[in-house]
C-alpha cells in the first residue's frame, strides 16, 4: 500500500517521480510489466487525488494527525519560544543598559515579561503532561534564542548608529567612591563641546530632589555664573513627606561656565501622581536607565561619577526652613554661613564632594580653579581633601 503522506513529503523536497517510486518507505510496487515506475506512480497519485476530491473530506491518517497536533502552537511551545527571547534580551539589557536596554529597560519591564513567559511555559508543561520535550520544541527554543540575539543586536545597532547613544555597562560594574552615595563607572567622558557635563534628574515636587538641589546649585556657582536664582526659589509638594522642603528649581536657572555644561531634566508641573521628568536626548535617557535605580534625584558628573538611588541631602535636615525659608537657605549657601544652625552646615559636605568630582573631570588643579573662580579658603581646602580621596 502506497504511503501517500511519504509521497507528499518527498514531493515537497523536490524529488522527481522516479526517485519517489524507488523509495522503499513509499511502498510502491508496480507490476513487472511497468517500464517507468515514476510515471506509473504519478498517474496513480493523480487518480488518488481525483478520487479524494470526488469523495470529499476524509479522515486524516494517524501519522498526519500526530504531526498536525505536534505543530500546534500550544502554551508549552509558546513558552519555549518567548522564554529564551526575553531571557536573552533581558541579559543583554541588564549587562549593557545602553544601548540594548534603551527601548525596554531590563528592570522592571523585561524582567516582568520574562517572568510572565516563564509562567506560561510552566503552566503549559503542567497542563500538557506528556508534552515535555520533542524535536519540534528543541527547534522552538533555538529559534527563540536566535530571535533574542537578533532583537538585542538590532536595538543596539539602531541606538548607536541613528541616535548616537553611549555604551554603558551595568550598575553592578560601578566602583564605590569615598563621597556618600557616590560611585564611578569606567566609560568615556560625557562632554559638551569639551566641557564637563553635570546632569541632574529630578522633580520639584520631590523633597529629596529639593534638598539635593542646594548642593548642585552651590557646586555650579563655584564653576561659573548662576543667574535667575531669586525667581527659582520654591518648595516641594506640601502634601508629601517632608512637605514644602525649600529648593532651587534647577530647570529655571541660567548657568554659564568655561569648564562645565549643566544639563537638567526636572519636572516642575502639577505634582498630582508625582510624575518623573522626561529626558531630552539619548545620553540623558541612557544614564537614567543605567544608573538612576529608577529613583530621583539622580546626578551624573562627566558621565563617570554617579550619585543615584539616594538623596544627596536629607530633607529632614532642612525642615527648620519648611515653607518660608528658601531665601534664607539660598543666602546661607551663597555666603557659606557657618554660624550655629545654618543650613549651609547641612549642605556643605555634598556640595564640596560634587565640586571635587567636577574638578577631577576638568583635569585642572584645585589651586588654579580656586584662583579662577575665587573660592573661599574653606571650600578650597575641603575640595582639595576630597579630590585626594577620589579613586
Amino acid at each position: 500500500m502506497v504511503d501517500w503522506d511519504r509521497v507528499e513529503e518527498l514531493r515537497s523536497k523536490g524529488w522527481d517521480w522516479e526517485r519517489i517510486a524507488d523509495d522503499p518507505k513509499v511502498g510502491f510496487h508496480p507490476d513487472t510489466s511497468v517500464r517507468e515506475s515514476g510515471r506509473a506512480l504519478r498517474g496513480l497519485y493523480h487518480r488518488q487525488k481525483l478520487r479524494e476530491r470526488r469523495q470529499g473530506p476524509t479522515t486524516t491518517s494517524p501519522k498526519k494527525a500526530a504531526e498536525t497536533k505536534e505543530r500546534r502552537w500550544t502554551l508549552t511551545r509558546i513558552g519555549y519560544l518567548l522564554t529564551p527571547i526575553l531571557g536573552v534580551w533581558f541579559t543583554f539589557a541588564y549587562l549593557i543598559p545602553s544601548p540594548v536596554g534603551l527601548l525596554l529597560p531590563a528592570i522592571p519591564y523585561l524582567a516582568l515579561g520574562l517572568a510572565v513567559a516563564a509562567f506560561v511555559l510552566l503552566f503549559g508543561l503542567w497542563r500538557s503532561g506528556k508534552e515535555r520535550w520533542s524535536k519540534l520544541l528543541r527547534k522552538t527554543v533555538v529559534t527563540g534564542v536566535v530571535i533574542g540575539f537578533v532583537i538585542s543586536g538590532l536595538i543596539a545597532l539602531g541606538a548607536v548608529l541613528f541616535f548616537g547613544c553611549p555604551y554603558l555597562p551595568s550598575a553592578a560594574s560601578a566602583t564605590s567612591q569615598p563621597g556618600p552615595g557616590w560611585t564611578s563607572v569606567h566609560v568615556s567622558a560625557w562632554k559638551d563641546n569639551g566641557r564637563v557635563v553635570v546632569y541632574f534628574y529630578g522633580a520639584t515636587w520631590c523633597p529629596y530632589c529639593s534638598a539635593s538641589s542646594w548642593a548642585v546649585y552651590k557646586a555650579l556657582s563655584e564653576f561659573g555664573s548662576v543667574t535667575g536664582v531669586n525667581n527659582a526659589l520654591a518648595y516641594s509638594d506640601p502634601g508629601d513627606i517632608y512637605g514644602s522642603t525649600p529648593e532651587v528649581d534647577l530647570s529655571t536657572i541660567s548657568f554659564s561656565s568655561q569648564q562645565v555644561s549643566f544639563q537638567v531634566s526636572e519636572y516642575s508641573g502639577d505634582p498630582s501622581g508625582h510624575p518623573f521628568p522626561g529626558t531630552s536626548n539619548c545620553y540623558q535617557q541612557a544614564y537614567v536607565n543605567a544608573y538612576s535605580q529608577a529613583s530621583i534625584p539622580f546626578l551624573a558628573v562627566n558621565g563617570q561619577y554617579i550619585h543615584g538611588g539616594s538623596s544627596l541631602i536629607n530633607p529632614a535636615d532642612l525642615q527648620t526652613w519648611q515653607g518660608t525659608g528658601a531665601g534664607t537657605v539660598q543666602a546661607a549657601v551663597a555666603n557659606e554661613d557657618t554660624s550655629s544652625g545654618s543650613p549651609w552646615l547641612v549642605i556643605q559636605d555634598q556640595a564640596w564632594w560634587t565640586m571635587a568630582f567636577v574638578a577631577k573631570s576638568t583635569g585642572d588643579s584645585v589651586s588654579a580653579l580656586a584662583s579662577q573662580y575665587h573660592w573661599s579658603s574653606a571650600t578650597t581646602n575641603s575640595v582639595t581633601s576630597d579630590l585626594a580621596q577620589i579613586q
